[in-house]
């Protein structure tokens, strides 16, 4: 038992190899990750004291255990049987395919990654991009929401900044988890966005059973008091107004809601408008094309990025005009409940749209584009269009920014960066909205059309 054995060099160097990595797996790395979520914990606790929607310990469990819990829920369990029979395939290849849409369909929450990186990243990202304004912050409202409702954020769909925008506006609240599409699978987003707490949502392509397990994960999520963002209409705003509410998230939350059992779910109206849309001429494009959307591609972001480094570099880059937010009265959905409805998840979806279209801001740029797109043609005219749109706005309620809060200098930066772009032509007093610009004046007027219209606009020339 004591006599030497003698090996070659080689396997001698394997059999430590093999050694230090069973003892870095089973003792080693066990007890980095033990101290590492101890401290992450006791992070997560202090920070807690700070936001009005503290973040949930089901947004904090490990992502496989929330794969396995939503994959052996009773319902999603019953739906693969179901789904086993009605496609004549056995009960195990349909619960695999159940836990590849769980594993697709889960984040995997960073606090570290989402309070240390995103928030700061998105207030840098917002600040140079846009003068970003609150026009409504209604404060007192959302102090009023009870702290043991889950609080669910909707919000209209202009930009892909929407995501950005909200998430450092609210930062103070609580980490938000926002419902996205099949686009941000691409890499590197797909990993950034799970680790921010989005859940990814297939648009096309579903079945019973996707749509069963997509369910439950976000009616698990609102009972478990998740702070989430969701965008009803479900895509971006391809004429630039208001769209159609897309019912599937909310009859989710509706289905998986019993009055006086659930905690209770509070939805908070979000509105939000731009001088700028970055996709504008893309989205413009696919509503004339008749297309669903356009193919996401990495190859446009990064030619964006590089004009805008080089515009920074050499002097010639300013800020894309204002980006504005606005938070309506929340609806309790108890309290809506507590009426009568033929159709509970379409009345909610239009009231919920309602609340939103109530308090959409209005900037500078769809604002001149409204009175553009109804004839004003000269300077003279512009002026006293814009002049009697913020009356009628008044009289609504809506809010208004105003750049510099003078009317003549808000005119002045709405048409300017429509000359800018060449969709506005100026000649002396005249203006002319060029042929590529028209599609464009009536995209941004949309935004605001569903405040301005349907009233005789005073005639300030009279």
């Amino acid at each position: 038992m004591t006599a030497p054995v003698t090996l070659p060099l080689w396997l001698f160097v394997l059999i430590l190899l093999f050694a230090a990595v069973t003892f870095a797996s089973h003792f080693l790395f066990p007890s980095v990750r033990w101290f590492l979520r101890r401290r992450l914990e006791n992070a997560v606790a202090e920070l807690n004291k700070r936001l009005k929607n503290p973040i949930q310990p089901f947004k904090l469990a490990r992502r496989m255990d929330t794969v396995r819990r939503l994959v052996y829920d009773p319902e999603v369990v019953q739906a693969i049987v179901e789904y086993a029979r009605a496609e004549r395939i056995r009960e195990d290849v349909a619960a695999q395919k159940a836990e590849r849409y769980a594993r697709e369909i889960v984040p995997g929450f960073s606090a570290f990654t989402y309070f240390s990186f995103a928030i700061r990243a998105a207030r840098w990202l917002s600040q140079s991009l846009y003068r970003v304004r609150l026009t409504n912050p209604n404060h007192a409202a959302l102090e009023a929401i009870p702290d043991d409702h889950t609080v669910i954020f909707v919000m209209n769909h202009r930009s892909n900044m929407d995501y950005v925008l909200v998430t450092w506006l609210v930062a103070e609240r609580s980490a938000l988890a926002y419902a996205v599409g099949e686009w941000a699978r691409v890499w590197p987003l797909g990993m950034l966005v799970r680790a921010l707490g989005g859940y990814f949502i297939r648009r096309r392509h579903n079945n019973p059973l996707y749509r069963k397990v997509l369910a439950r994960y976000v009616q698990m999520a609102t009972e478990a008091g998740v702070t989430q963002a969701v965008f009803p209409e479900g895509g971006l705003s391809r004429t630039g107004g208001l769209g159609p509410p897309k019912l599937g998230l909310i009859s989710y939350i509706l289905d998986g809601f019993t009055p006086g059992k659930s905690r209770n779910v509070t939805f908070v109206p979000v509105a939000l408008n731009y001088d700028r849309v970055m996709e504008d001429r893309n989205l413009i494009a696919a509503q004339k094309g008749g297309t669903g959307g356009f193919r996401f591609s990495l190859l446009p972001i990064y030619r964006y990025l590089r004009r805008q480094i080089w515009h920074r570099l050499t002097g010639k880059f300013h800020r894309y005009g204002y980006a504005a937010v606005s938070f309506g009265d929340p609806l309790s959905l108890t309290d809506f409940l507590a009426a009568a409805h033929n159709d509970a998840a379409a009345d909610l979806g239009s009231a919920l749209m309602a609340r939103i279209a109530a308090v959409t801001p209005i900037v500078p740029v769809p604002l001149v584009a409204h009175a553009l797109r109804d004839g004003a043609r000269t300077a003279q005219a512009l002026e006293a269009a814009v002049h009697s749109r913020i009356a009628r706005a008044e009289r609504v309620g809506a809010g208004i920014h105003l750049a510099r809060e003078d009317l003549a200098y808000t005119i002045e930066a709405g048409l300017r960066t429509l000359m800018e772009r060449g969709f506005v032509e100026r000649d002396g007093d005249a203006l002319a909205v060029t042929e590529r610009g028209v599609s464009v004046v009536d995209y941004y007027a949309a935004s605001v059309a569903h405040l301005l219209d349907h009233e005789l606009l005073e005639d300030a020339a009279e």
